[in-house]
This record gives structure tokens, sequence and C-alpha cells, in this order.
């Protein structure tokens, strides 16, 4: 139904069903024209380009990134290349000289695994690692957690985990038990663009990371981090985007920082992936392609892919291995688990010989769907 959106990515690669959106998701074609108008725009301004950027195109994104979670501040929300260089500068609040106690669980994407791991080797920093499954009792096990754990300086979740696609327990429905001192950060990569988020009620309580590169369909490089209203924290890790504003003043005394979420920003980068976004932004707005709509098409795919599976009939890749938790729910992409590594390996490149492209973690095979597919692809999927 929604091809021709994507018609040179498609073309690039018409043999290929390319079930890895939540991977990468392919671009539509207006972002290439977008890429374009950066590179007009740079010749045009040159070195003066930076006030067009931050006079008209961050704030737009801002606004429609605002309108996608209900947040009601636009300017509290920053960019950056990726979403661990904000998640760095956010830790870097925290001196290194004083205990740091996290709570989190194993379900996390593996920049943060990696970056905790590494802090846990100072020796002053612990952190408390709640176990996903089983996912029905997930909810009573993270709240129990919260409540018993004590001093706790920062508290991060995903709101759909990367490894298996169930959703985490909402943050509605456990920040008020956490003390107003403890910083809590959502990972929205995949939910944002993905499925309804309405953060209204909790903007000015928590930090969401998210990303264009899955299902916001801009590519890598525009990432952001919506930071709580009055928040004055002062990361150790900044540069001069943080304090634009000032940079006329003399830059000597205390460092200063912007008073929105500006103050976590970084340095030079590379905005053409914000003209890219804003192109897919305008595209959706042009299609009436809202995130309730969107959602529901890839619950259709969904429904239609399981019924592709089941008359299969396969041995490994079928519903009794199907990650799920129908209370938490679900986001836009099936993780199976199989018997064993190499198992999966050897199913991931016999699809692909197929012409079938997924991806695969260590024992867990996944599949993901995305506007570019019509019910009928699934049919193409094979195991022998």
């Amino acid at each position: 139904m929604y091809k021709h959106l994507y018609s040179h990515f498609l073309n690039a690669r018409p043999q290929l069903l390319h079930c890895a959106p939540h991977s990468h998701y392919y671009w539509p074609d207006v972002t290439r024209s977008a890429q374009l108008a950066y590179w007009d725009d740079s010749a045009r301004h040159a070195d003066e380009k930076w006030n067009l950027i931050f006079s008209e195109k961050v704030p737009a994104l801002q606004g429609y990134i605002a309108q996608e979670l209900h947040l009601p501040d636009p300017q509290q929300i920053v960019f950056a290349q990726n979403t661990h260089e904000l998640l760095y500068r956010v830790l870097t609040t925290f001196p290194a000289n004083k205990p740091l106690r996290i709570l989190t669980t194993d379900g996390e994407f593996h920049s943060f695994n990696r970056q905790t791991r590494r802090l846990e080797e100072r020796g002053n920093v612990e952190v408390i690692r709640v176990p996903c499954e089983p996912f029905e009792t997930l909810q009573t096990r993270w709240q129990e957690a919260i409540a018993s754990e004590a001093n706790l300086d920062m508290i991060f979740i995903s709101q759909v985990f990367y490894n298996s696609g169930v959703q985490a327990p909402q943050v509605q429905t456990w920040i008020d038990a956490v003390p107003a001192n403890t910083l809590v950060m959502i990972d929205g990569y995949h939910g944002y663009g993905a499925i309804e988020s309405n953060l209204a009620a909790v903007a000015d309580r928590i930090f969401y990371l998210a990303g264009g590169y899955k299902y916001a369909q801009a590519g890598e490089g525009v990432c952001f981090m919506a930071v709580p209203k009055g928040c004055e924290f002062r990361p150790e890790f900044t540069g001069w985007f943080a304090d634009f504003a000032g940079l006329s003043k003399a830059q000597q005394g205390p460092i200063q920082y912007a008073s929105d979420g500006m103050r976590f920003a970084g340095a030079t980068m590379d905005f053409s992936a914000i003209y890219r976004q804003l192109a897919v932004f305008e595209m959706w707005q042009q299609q009436g392609l809202t995130t309730a709509q969107r959602d529901h098409y890839i619950r259709d795919l969904q429904a239609a892919f399981l019924k592709h599976i089941d008359s299969c009939d396969h041995a490994e890749v079928n519903r009794n291995n199907l990650l799920q938790c129908e209370a938490l729910g679900h986001g836009h992409f099936f993780t199976f688990r199989l018997s064993d590594a190499k198992t999966v390996a050897n199913i991931a490149a016999q699809l692909r010989e197929n012409g079938i492209a997924t991806d695969f973690r260590n024992d867990r095979l996944r599949f993901g769907f995305a506007l570019y597919h019509n019910p009928e692809d699934y049919q193409q999927i094979r195991f022998a």
C-alpha cells in the first residue's frame, strides 16, 4: 500500500524482502531531496548556516517530536548524533568520585550494558539489573525493586526491549513510587515513531531518549533527548552548543549552560539528518499517516506474518518460541528464541539465501515489519 513512498531503497535491492526495519528502516524517497537541500543550504550559507539551523530547522523538528510524544515544551528537546552520547552526557552529571547506584534490567541495549559494566569497574558504581523474564511477572518485580532499593541515583529502562520486542512496564504505572531525587531515563528507541506515546504527564520528571534510525525512518545521526523542564544538571561532558546563545560573552569563570534542553547539547555535528527527519514528518502529515494509523497497519502485517508462519509448521520458528507478553504489549518486531545460537545463524543464513533479510542476536531470531511491506509479501518466506 505504501511501497511507492520507498521506491529508491526498494529498487536498489529488488530481489530482497527486508524484514529488518527494527534494525535499519528503509528511508522514504522524500529524504533524498532533503539530503540535497542540506547540501544546498550549506553552499548558500556556509559558516552562517548555524543561524538557519538553530532558528528554523531545529525548532521545526522539536515541534514535530513534541507533537509525536505529547511533550508540552519543544525547547526541552536536544539533538545529538546518537543516543549514547546523550546518555553519557547525563552520566557525567554524577561526580565520578562518589558512589552511584543504578536500577535497570538485563534487557537493555548493548551500548548501555557495555557502558554500565565499564562504570562498575570503578568500584564505587553499583548496577542492579532486574531480569526481564518471566515477562508475565516483570511489572510486579520491577515495582518491587523500586520500592526495596534505597538511595537510587538513576533508573534506566527501555520502552520496548530491543532483544524481545516486548514492551516494558509503562513509566506512568511506577513513576509515583520513585523518589524525587532519583533521575529517571527511558530508552524509547523501539517505541518512538512506532507506537503511540503520551509523555505529557511525566514530561517534567523523565529523560526520554530516541532517534531516527529505526521507525522514524530518517537514518542515522538524528537522535534526541527530552529533558525535564527546570533541570539544572551540569554535565561534565559538554560542548559549545550547550551555551549557544552565550558564545559572544567572555568565556571565563564558571561554565554556563542553556536554560532549556540545549544544556545537554554537544558540539559540531552533521545536520543533514535533521533535514531528513523533517521530510519524514512532513510526508506523514501529507499522507495522513498518524502514529495510530502506522501502528494499526503494522499490527495487520504481524497478523498476516504469523498466519504464514503457522502454515510453515517449522520446528523452530513457531509461536511456541515467540517471545511475547499480552499484559505488557508488543512493539513492531517479533523475536523467536530458538534452541541455540548456531541454529539461529543457520536459519538466518538460509533465509538470506532465499531473499529474506532479517537479523539475530545469539539464540534469538528477529523479524521486523514496515510500511514498505504488504501482507502478501510474507508468502515469500520459506525455510527450505
